[in-house]
């Protein structure tokens, strides 16, 4: 079934759990092995199978395929846990390392009152 399909299916209210299974179409992610990434990707394989950036940037590829085709994605929240691993990566930032800490909303909530009353005294 097309993506759109799928999306009309899954969304029925009267369908039930062994529906399921002949209801989801079956996706074929077609590669290039000539490709500069996929021969990259290939290469950082062959040096460590249990690189986890490695297997992330596979499931980014998977998942971004997915998306750009029309269906949805059955764990969304760990798409964006790898984009966000992809971009501490992409600034070199550690996986460990804390951002600094915002400043409570109230702190803001108090400076906006005090610029609003100072900008009424104006008028």
């Amino acid at each position: 079934w097309s993506a759109n399909m799928e999306r009309i299916m899954k969304a029925q209210a009267l369908r039930d759990g062994t529906m399921t299974s002949y209801m989801v179409s079956k996706k074929t992610m077609e590669i290039n092995p000539d490709h500069v990434i996929m021969m990259e990707l290939r290469r950082k394989v062959s040096e460590d199978k249990s690189d986890k950036t490695v297997k992330d940037l596979i499931w980014l590829l998977f998942d971004t395929a997915l998306l750009t085709s029309g269906f949805s994605l059955d764990e969304p929240t760990q798409f964006a846990f790898r984009i966000h691993r992809m971009i501490k990566l992409g600034l070199c930032l550690d996986d460990g390392e804390q951002m600094d800490e915002m400043p409570s909303l109230s702190e803001n909530v108090v400076a906006n009152e005090e610029e609003l009353s100072k900008m009424e005294e104006v008028d």
